[in-house]
């Protein structure tokens, strides 16, 4: 809604007056002519011209264009000083109008003040807070100062009001409460105008003036960050993180990854990168700008782990690798990659939990792909696939693989909504280290195919022939509810479990909550890519 600044204008004398808002019964006003001279014939005494002059004005009021609509009141003649001296002047009451009740104000509910919060009932569930713009109706009021561009006053049907939209153009007295209104904002403002100015003369004769634009710079802040801190974290390992562009024959993307050897090993996710298997481009993107294109050493679908060499590059600056086998829940972690495209992003947050089991990338999503995940609250996105997450020393603790999304309507890519899933740096070391060796990557497995107990626990329902499991003494129908003291209740848990581990680790099974225990002596397969 937009203020009308204009300036009412006084209208010719001889026009109708405008009785003052709300007074109901006002004495009329004689109309401009000759008024007789006190001594002539017929002319009232004193007293008369006393009680005639209380009821009429020296000059008409001002009427404000906002009161032309108001209907005009007929004037009375004055009394002629040629008429027969024995008559009195008469004052001629005009019908009595009906007084009209002013529109109260639908901002204002008993008891309340001004511009209270209303709630419009045509709108189920959507409250009003101080002149939010919502349809409205003439004459119901001007929101708080009157200057929201474009914007009606907020509306609400009463008990006994038209649907919006059906009631008549009010006119009368309403109207001129709003030209009051708008005199009365300009009157302020001009006092507004007047006290800034006073306060401006006051401060430039009796205090001094201080400008924080006048202040000159701080200094420079010290080039070193505190140790343990976000800064610093970022500081030092944000220069080994590269975006990865891939390019395959059917779908292109991009994710992250870390540089391992300063001649261009760089660790990041199968999923990145899988696109690029079969004749596809891989371009590697450097934090200072520069680029080299880049072969897949080795990939392992299963464990999601790929490893991947820039050409051409050496004298990298290389991450520090950590440890997550003593991970504690609520420690500081920080999440660096190029999600949504936007490289070198950093986010910080915490270990929310520990040994998640988690179906990530891979080719199908399904068991075979499950991980032992490290979960975080650190904002992970699109593109921050096969980035590095850090412990406050600044080591790489794990690669961030997959995030969580509630389930929504179409083909939206989601986002971060604060649980994001690491393989924990152990497992993707280990992997990272036989694909460099060997251009292959082993599998921990049991020997056993699992599906989830109805009352919890990993039930087996195959077990394969002279495999780790057989040779432990497991047969189908066991189902597993411990490993070592790690609980089991599905059988995405037992495989995780067993994924946490390298082959050859012996691990105790526990079998029907306790009934049986076994030992086992894990076995490794090589996984196939091609």
């Amino acid at each position: 809604m937009t203020e009308d600044n204009r300036t009412p204008n006084p209208e010719p004398a001889n026009e109708p007056a405008v009785p003052a808002p709300q007074a109901t019964g006002a004495g009329p006003v004689p109309s401009a002519g000759a008024v007789p001279s006190a001594g002539q014939p017929g002319v009232p005494t004193a007293a008369e011209q006393s009680e005639w002059a209380a009821e009429s004005h020296s000059q008409p009021p001002v009427e404000s264009e906002w009161a032309a609509e108001l209907p005009s009141q007929p004037s009375v003649p004055a009394q002629s000083a040629a008429e027969p001296p024995a008559q009195v002047p008469t004052v001629v009451q005009p019908p009595v109008q009906p007084t009209v009740e002013q529109p109260r104000s639908e901002w204002v509910q008993p008891g309340e003040t001004e511009w209270a919060n209303q709630a419009d009932p045509t709108r189920p569930g959507e409250r009003v807070l101080y002149g939010t713009a919502v349809g409205g109706q003439p004459g119901q009021g001007t929101p708080p100062h009157g200057n929201y561009p474009s914007m009606s006053p907020p509306f609400r049907v009463g008990p006994n009001q038209p649907p919006r939209g059906t009631e008549p153009q009010r006119r009368g007295s309403g109207a001129l409460v709003a030209g009051v209104a708008v005199l009365a904002l300009l009157v302020g403002g001009g006092a507004g105008a007047l006290g800034g100015y006073l306060v401006a003369e006051s401060n430039a004769n009796n205090a001094p003036v201080s400008n924080a634009l006048d202040d000159p710079k701080p200094a420079e802040q010290a080039s070193s960050a505190p140790a343990g801190s976000v800064e610093a974290v970022a500081a030092k390992v944000s220069p080994s993180v590269v975006q990865l562009q891939v390019q395959g024959r059917s779908s292109a993307g991009e994710g992250s990854g870390f540089v391992i050897s300063s001649d261009g090993l760089i660790l990041t996710n199968n999923h990145v990168v899988e696109a690029a298997a079969a004749q596809g481009r891989i371009t590697a993107v450097f934090q200072d700008g520069s680029t080299a294109t880049a072969t897949i050493v080795g990939r392992d679908p299963t464990s999601d782990v790929a490893v991947v060499k820039a050409e051409g590059k050496s004298g990298l600056p290389v991450v520090d690798l950590g440890r997550s086998d003593d991970l504690k829940v609520g420690e500081g972690v920080v999440a660096i990659g190029s999600p949504f495209e936007l490289s070198g992003t950093v986010t910080s947050g915490i270990v929310s939990s520990l040994h998640r089991p988690t179906r990530a990338g891979g080719e199908d999503g399904s068991q075979a792909t499950v991980m032992d995940a490290i979960q975080t609250d650190a904002a992970i996105n699109p593109g921050n696939s096969g980035g590095p997450l850090v412990n406050m020393h600044g080591q790489v603790i794990g690669i961030n693989s997959a995030i969580y999304t509630p389930p929504t309507s179409g083909n939206a890519q989601g986002g971060s909504v604060g649980i994001g899933f690491s393989i924990p740096i152990d497992q993707a070391r280990r992997t990272a280290d036989e694909i460099v060796k060997t251009g292959k990557a082993t599998q921990t497995v049991l020997g056993v195919s699992v599906r989830d107990n109805q009352d919890g626990g990993a039930l087996i329902v195959d077990v394969v022939a002279g495999g780790a499991g057989e040779q432990a003494g497991l047969k189908n129908g066991d189902v597993v509810t411990k490993l070592d003291d790690r609980k089991i209740d599905t059988s995405d848990a037992l495989v995780a479990a067993v994924r946490s581990h390298a082959p050859g680790d012996k691990v105790r099974l526990e079998l029907s909550n306790g009934s049986r225990t076994v030992e086992a002596t894990l076995a490794g397969q090589t996984v196939e890519t091609e």
